[in-house]
């Protein structure tokens, strides 16, 4: 716990609709860092765009002034020694922000119900291990691909890709506290996620109760 509110970690697969769960746990008075919001401002830090530059050239930013993502995404799937160095850029600063978020609620939003980390690599960077509950998002193999095909032009390939890069569904599902169906609409969620937030707020009084 920090500042005697549990931290609640979301894992799920990709397009499993993770952030729109952390946003429902949002709504009911939990503070949200996202980890992907985290990245791009650290992709903003004129340190951080010069390294980048350094090992993969101009085109890494683009006309826009924004980072290549896909060139990035391109770079580190590609290659693991890639990818471990980006994590060790780019982990340290997220790790930080994430830590200047809670402190800030704390000290300033006593009406914060709970910290929820929306963060895609929970598991495969322990984040897992710090956190009071994991929450595991649910959808089926189709549901994700129709999601990531439609905002992210993602394939089947590409998918399976991406995912056999992290911790299996199964396995995740197993080291989880809870799990949530996001298959069925928004209000249903919604249900789920009051649920689960009651239940872990509930455990939680019982462990700080004298």
């Amino acid at each position: 716990m920090y500042a005697n509110k549990p931290i609640i970690g979301i894992a799920g697969g990709i397009g499993s609709g993770k952030t729109f769960v952390a946003k429902l746990f949002g709504e009911l008075g939990a503070l949200v860092i996202s980890s992907d919001e985290q990245v791009t401002d650290a992709y903003r830090e004129e340190d951080v765009r010069r390294t980048l530059r350094q090992w993969w050239g101009d085109d890494v930013i683009r006309p826009d002034g924004e980072i290549n993502r896909s060139l990035i995404g391109a770079k580190i799937f590609a290659n693991p020694a890639e990818r471990k160095r980006l994590e060790e850029l780019l982990h340290p600063r997220v790790h930080a922000a994430r830590e200047r978020a809670m402190a800030t609620a704390a000290a300033d939003n006593p009406r914060v119900v709970a910290f929820v980390w929306d963060t895609p690599l929970l598991f495969e960077t322990d984040l897992h291990e710090q956190c009071d509950a994991v929450v595991f998002v649910d959808a089926p193999l189709e549901t994700r691909l129709a999601r990531v095909a439609a905002t992210r032009n993602w394939d089947a390939a590409e998918l399976a890709r991406r995912e056999n890069s992290q911790w299996g569904l199964d396995r995740k599902r197993n080291f989880a506290d809870y799990v949530i169906s996001n298959t069925a609409g928004a209000e249903v969620a919604r249900g789920q996620v009051q649920d689960v937030l009651s239940r872990i707020l509930a455990k939680t009084n019982r462990q700080s109760s004298p």
